[in-house]
């Protein structure tokens, strides 16, 4: 798999190793403190030696691949992501690796106006065009413990007096839970057939809902305030200037008014997000989480 220590990919690593599954990680970066250390198989992600990827990937039966960018930062672009991925896909043909199993969004299309969703769907494409057994895995809004989106809302509640809505805050969003995530990724590389399935939880909100249950369940004072999108993504861009990280992409906020974290298919997941919130409130949004620390601030293998 790629990105063992990436989140989802993380949540993934631990449900293969609890099927008694031997794991070998594709990874920019080592975790040698963290709780996989040891316990999966390292090798480098370095899309400029299809050789040695070529040969770490020998052996697997099955490639979750994880690995994408949220925003373009530095080299790091959409349009390099797709090209390596196609690498990847290369790579795991040479090897004989039996499936692939991409890890997507729901709703990526290839006219989509937004590069994320558009550079998604050509991956999607090249999975789907490349001759491996594939399944293409389209998660919602994922939640879970140490997530960004989530847990750094509940870290806005906490820290200002008020917490600003773009428009109406009558969008929707699909949350499901990370640990549904990994299983739905699993049990679809089990398979033979070629697939396209939504990841999706079983509750359905409103934006501006789905933030009152965050308030509630950590027992913050803010108060939500209805703001334009344009005040809204400004005053999110200032907050990520001071954390020397960024919060909201523009992208992220069109993708989210459009209700694109919604699925029109039966829910995949089980777990419900009222649920979990309600047990781990308590605890969320204590720190904040910094997007480019966690995926740019590495100790490189």
């Amino acid at each position: 798999m790629t990105g063992a220590f990436s989140y989802t990919g993380r949540f993934i690593a631990r449900r293969l190793l609890a099927d008694g599954r031997r794991v070998r990680t594709l990874t920019r970066h080592s975790d040698p403190t963290g709780e996989l250390s040891g316990r999966v198989e390292v090798a480098p992600l370095d899309f400029r030696r299809a050789d040695a990827l070529t040969e770490a990937l020998r052996g697997a039966d099955a490639l979750y691949n994880t690995y994408w960018i949220r925003f373009p930062h530095g080299d790091s672009t959409y349009d390099r992501a797709v090209a390596n991925t196609r690498t990847l896909l290369d790579c795991a043909g040479r090897a004989g690796v039996r499936r692939f199993v991409q890890l997507s969004v729901t709703n990526a299309e290839a006219s989509s106006t937004l590069p994320y969703f558009r550079g998604k769907a050509a991956v999607e494409r090249d999975v789907s065009c490349s001759g491996l057994s594939f399944a293409i895995v389209r998660p919602t809004l994922i939640f879970g413990p140490g997530d960004i989106l989530v847990n750094n809302i509940a870290w806005l509640l906490r820290s200002f007096p008020v917490f600003l809505v773009p428009g109406s805050g009558d969008y929707l969003v699909q949350p499901v839970s990370v640990e549904d995530t990994a299983g739905i990724a699993i049990g679809a590389g089990r398979l033979d057939d070629d697939l396209v399935l939504d990841a999706a939880g079983p509750e359905l909100y409103p934006f501006a809902d789905l933030v009152r249950l965050v308030v509630r369940a950590t027992g913050a004072r803010a108060r939500i305030v209805h703001v334009p999108s344009e005040l809204a993504l400004g005053l999110s861009r200032l907050i990520g200037a001071l954390r020397r990280d960024v919060l909201l992409t523009s992208e992220e906020l069109r993708g989210l008014t459009a209700s694109l974290l919604v699925s029109e298919s039966p829910p995949a997941g089980t777990q419900s997000f009222r649920a979990w919130i309600e047990a781990h409130g308590p605890a969320l949004g204590r720190r904040y989480v910094s997007e480019l620390e966690r995926n740019y601030c590495y100790r490189a293998l």
